[in-house]
């Protein structure tokens, strides 16, 4: 009997050491790698002279600022951002992405830093403002693929032609040449093709009401399930940015509306 007290007490205090071991080897975060698509003004973009600008570069670069850390920016395709993350190639995701319940099985993710609305865009010659899956049935939509937008349409617009695209620009390209007859995203990125490429061809029809199942609470940092005190750092430093008017400064950079809206 004592040896098997003697056995449980011993594995006891294997497990309590093993415990306090994972803590002691918690990564200290002096370096963080950010990805990011580059491919999604005005939130994160690659200029002409091939460098990486946006919102989400600015705040990004701000938080690390705030969290006394160096950071480094990874452009990564957006159909692979997220198996890169897991595969080591950076340490967090910051690319206009929210934070979903399908994608929190794979990743975790921070404090919300955006919460926009979501708008349908068209021709200028479509007179209608009706955006139900009965008036769109059999009209060409697109979408960037492995989006909440795509994830949208593929739910509610099951009758419709769904195009999905590599790039937001590619899908923004096709509606300006007429081989498109509707664009689903992010108002204000697309905010920026209708002040920009598609002035003269395109405008907005009428924004959709989110659903919380697919959009989630907002667009939030993306980084490893195991990286606990990685995401508790950068929420805090996101919450502090709020509060202190760090995020205001850059907002009103990039954009004439609250990029944090209910």
């Amino acid at each position: 009997m004592k040896k098997t007290v003697g056995l449980v007490a011993a594995a006891m205090a294997a497990l309590v050491l093993g415990a306090g071991a994972a803590v002691a080897q918690q990564k200290e975060w002096k370096e963080i790698r950010i990805g990011t698509e580059g491919a999604y003004p005005p939130w994160n973009n690659l200029n002409s002279a091939g460098k990486l600008e946006g919102f989400e570069i600015d705040f990004g670069n701000a938080l690390c600022e705030k969290m006394k850390v160096k950071c480094t920016w990874v452009a990564q395709d957006w159909d692979g951002i997220i198996p890169a993350l897991l595969a080591g190639k950076y340490d967090m995701i910051m690319a206009g992405m929210n934070a979903t319940e399908e994608r929190a099985k794979k990743v975790s993710f921070t404090s919300t830093y955006s919460r926009t609305p979501i708008s349908f865009i068209a021709a200028k010659s479509v007179s209608s403002t009706d955006i139900s899956p009965a008036a769109l049935k059999g009209k060409a939509i697109g979408a960037q693929g492995s989006t909440i937008h795509a994830n949208y349409l593929e739910k509610y617009y099951k009758d419709a032609q769904i195009k999905l695209y590599p790039t937001q620009e590619e899908a923004n390209l096709d509606l300006k040449n007429g081989r498109l007859d509707y664009i689903l995203a992010d108002k204000l990125a697309l905010t920026d093709f209708i002040d920009g490429q598609g002035k003269d061809c395109c405008k907005f029809v009428s924004d959709i009401k989110r659903d919380p199942t697919i959009h989630g609470p907002g667009v939030a940092a993306a980084f490893r399930k195991e990286d606990t005190a990685l995401g508790a750092m950068v929420s805090k430093a996101i919450e502090e940015s709020i509060k202190d008017g760090t995020h205001k400064v850059i907002m009103d950079k990039y954009f004439k509306v609250n990029i944090l809206v209910d």
